[in-house]
């Protein structure tokens, strides 16, 4: 396995993704949980780029790492979650076990309970304003609990929650973020773009503490049932930092008639706003040769949030 970085917080990390299908799964359970090895198995309809995730039973599901960067999320939400929950107005991921490298799959893996609910867009919202409000209602609560302890952003969390313009390799890194824009032309006005990351770039910095942040508010990890929240899922990118990264929502996730609706609730001055703006931008930047913009669907929603990024710039 290639070692491409070391990072002061994590252990080096190789680049190559590491198959994952059924048959391993089945034998990783047989070698380490024998009682569960038999239950059904199969992967879920909406696959993550990052974790496999496999429904085991009625009740349980298993999850696995791709890709050695993100091996670390493991030992996090099998800290952190059980102590975040009971804080929490929604459902959450309840970790039951950890499992072990083996049968040649080189990371801990985790086995969670089941979390009912499908993943779906802001247009499937039986109640928007409803939707913003209570949402904004978990990333409140989330915030407020204690952070004494809390990991800060590192690598195994792509350094979620730290300041704007953050040198490290941060999803919303100037390394990363201007070749995408650059990549944009032709598809999108980059001007406007630039607008939008410079804006962000520009705001006034976080001063209060840091506070406990999901990290990755998308569409894939807010789950919906009969149209109304019922679980926020995929805390790998939990840390404590900036809180600007958890308003992904008001542009990925929620319709833009409700935008300030999630906004006001969560009380949310220009500054961080603004920041907020750069972080969805920086995660909305579809790339052409990128595999994951590939699929028409997710390339036109990613299109759709950078439009409404720039009109919310104005």
């Amino acid at each position: 396995m290639r070692v491409s970085s070391t990072s002061p917080d994590d252990a080096p990390v190789g680049t190559d993704e590491v198959p994952v299908d059924e048959a391993l799964v089945r034998r990783l359970l047989a070698a380490r949980f024998p009682r569960w090895a038999d239950l059904p198995l199969s992967p879920i309809p909406v696959p993550g780029m990052d974790n496999a995730t496999f429904r085991l039973g009625d009740d349980l599901s298993v999850r696995l790492p791709r890709f050695p960067r993100w091996a670390g999320q493991v030992e996090r939400e099998h800290t952190w979650l059980p102590r975040l929950a009971p804080h929490l107005p929604l459902p959450v991921p309840e970790p039951v076990a950890m499992g072990e490298p083996a049968e040649g799959y080189p990371f801990a893996w985790s086995v969670y309970r089941w979390l009912a609910g499908e993943n779906a867009s802001g247009a499937d919202l039986a109640d928007p304003a409803g939707a913003a409000t209570e949402l904004a209602a978990f990333v409140s609560a989330l915030q407020a609990v204690d952070a004494t302890g809390a990991p800060g952003p590192r690598w195994s969390n792509a350094f979620r929650g730290v300041p704007m313009g953050d040198a490290r390799d941060s999803l919303a890194s100037e390394a990363r973020v201007l070749p995408k824009i650059e990549a944009m032309k032709g598809l999108a006005d980059t001007d406007a773009l630039t607008a939008v990351w410079e804006a962000a770039l520009t705001a006034p910095a976080w001063q209060g503490p840091p506070v406990w942040i999901h990290g990755d508010l998308g569409t894939g990890n807010i789950l919906l049932a009969d149209g109304r929240l019922s679980a926020v899922i995929d805390f790998g990118t939990l840390a404590a930092g900036d809180p600007a990264v958890d308003l992904l929502p008001a542009w990925n996730f929620l319709p833009d008639e409700v935008r300030g609706v999630y906004r006001a609730a969560l009380g949310v001055d220009d500054a961080t706003w603004a920041r907020g703006r750069g972080w969805a931008l920086a995660g909305s930047l579809p790339v052409p040769d990128d595999p994951y913009y590939q699929d028409p669907v997710r390339a036109a929603a990613a299109l759709r949030v950078l439009d409404q990024l720039v009109a919310d710039l104005g």
